[in-house]
């Protein structure tokens, strides 16, 4: 696959099996909804699609896996919003739904020297070794959590919403602790965590929750000023206010969106996917039971088949960019297909739409893209798989018969093309 940096051009028909990114553009579905038939139609036409973003914003997504993964890593690419051709002129709207994931200040929207320096404040809390510490707490947590679905699904009858009541409390808790987010904050952050996401929001309720959002922030920073203590928040408070070059405040306002969204909103559409798909495939269920497949393999499936981020924004070449035969402009706001590429068969074969949680420990199996690649792969991958395996190992041990409340056909799915789930997941314990 060529994906090779070009000389800024005006032609658009194309040389050599080269074509521009110019066709009619897919219209992204500002209200959401099950990506998987639109992937499958676009990735018929090609690894690399024209895109048309909330607001008219010309955009591109790259779809297919291997695309997907030289494009992720390639050096021409750069995360810096400087690089955004049509912000950089003034054609974004204030309000615009996307403008956090482009403008926020912190690791997503650093490059080179910049990130490294970001991410090398926050990686120790999340290493390997570090969540393995927190694997005792994460087990706490969960069991208390599984008490609480238990009530609340006696007091609706048997039945409760496993997203509010597990699915989101249990990342929000462990990150919320990381971090040293009092409790009394998390649901409030959760919520707004969901306006920075969605997709279909006015301008109006864009800009409210933004700066809602950095006041409940300002509220959270107060308190650890007064009180410090070990969390990740005090560390990078004490990083801001040695001064030299090593934190801004801007940085570290948007590393601490970007730690609160991240992580939990990832994990939290996992474990609903993961649920989903287990109660949908019982038999796949069955096998993780007879332990022909481990909870691990369950989390690695469903970050494949069904990956919690379907469309994350955002990339831009720095100069014009090749990329599997078709040119990307310079300056393209360019989203990253992974619910595209999971299911792409050209790397998981023709079976790639079945779950199957056999899948991951196949020889020859390729590995999803959907926890990112190269230099911005997810710094919180192994706190969201580990956190994800307890979740599931636990919820179906506890309650071997758990399965959904409704046909899996009623479920609404999530007001974003960003974040991929389901916004209720109503289940009889």
């Amino acid at each position: 696959m060529d994906t090779t940096a070009a000389e800024p051009s005006n032609d658009t028909s194309g040389t050599s099996g080269t074509s521009r990114a110019s066709a009619e553009p897919h219209r992204l579905d500002p209200a959401g909804g099950c990506p998987h038939a639109d992937n499958a139609r676009l990735l018929a036409r090609g690894a690399v699609a024209p895109v048309l973003l909330p607001g008219g914003v010309d955009g591109v997504a790259v779809l297919g896996h291997e695309a997907l993964k030289e494009f992720l890593a390639h050096p021409q690419v750069a995360k810096n919003a400087a690089h955004f051709t049509a912000l950089r002129e003034g054609r974004i709207a204030p309000g615009w739904p996307l403008a956090t994931f482009a403008t926020v200040r912190g690791m997503t929207t650093a490059d080179g020297d910049d990130h490294r320096r970001l991410r090398s404040l926050v990686s120790k809390a999340f290493t390997a070794r570090r969540v393995e510490q927190l694997r005792p707490r994460i087990e706490e947590l969960t069991e208390e959590l599984l008490d609480d679905l238990e009530r609340a699904a006696r007091d609706g009858g048997g039945v409760a919403d496993l997203r509010a009541h597990f699915a989101m409390p249990l990342p929000m808790g462990v990150i919320g602790e990381l971090l040293g987010v009092e409790a009394e904050f998390r649901d409030r952050l959760h919520h707004l965590s969901n306006q920075v996401v969605a997709t279909d929001i006015g301008p109006e309720r864009a800009l409210a929750a933004n700066r809602e959002l950095m006041a409940v922030l300002g509220a959270v920073v107060e308190a650890r000023t007064e009180r410090p203590g070990g969390d990740l928040t005090s560390a990078l408070i004490a990083a801001r206010d040695e001064g030299g070059d090593r934190l801004t405040h801007e940085e570290f306002l948007g590393t601490l969106v970007l730690m609160i969204i991240a992580g939990h909103e990832t994990t939290l559409n996992l474990i609903t996917n993961a649920v989903r798909a287990l109660c949908v495939h019982r038999d796949q269920l069955e096998r993780v039971v007879r332990g022909e497949a481990g909870w691990a393999d369950v989390v690695e499936e469903t970050l494949r088949w069904d990956a919690p981020v379907s469309y994350f924004p955002f990339r831009y070449p720095v100069g014009d960019l090749t990329v599997d035969g078709t040119v990307i402009p310079q300056g393209t706001p360019v989203l990253a297909g992974y619910s595209a590429a999971g299911r792409d068969r050209a790397a998981h074969g023709p079976d790639a739409d079945l779950f199957d949680v056999t899948r991951p420990a196949r020889s020859g199996a390729a590995r999803h893209l959907s926890l990112g690649h190269g230099a911005h792969y997810c710094l919180g991958a192994p706190l969201a798989r580990t956190e994800s395996a307890i979740a599931l190992e636990r919820l179906f041990t506890r309650f071997p018969g758990l399965d959904l409340a409704v046909p899996e056909t009623d479920l609404t799915r999530g007001a974003s093309f960003v974040g991929n789930s389901v916004q209720t997941l109503p289940v009889r314990v």
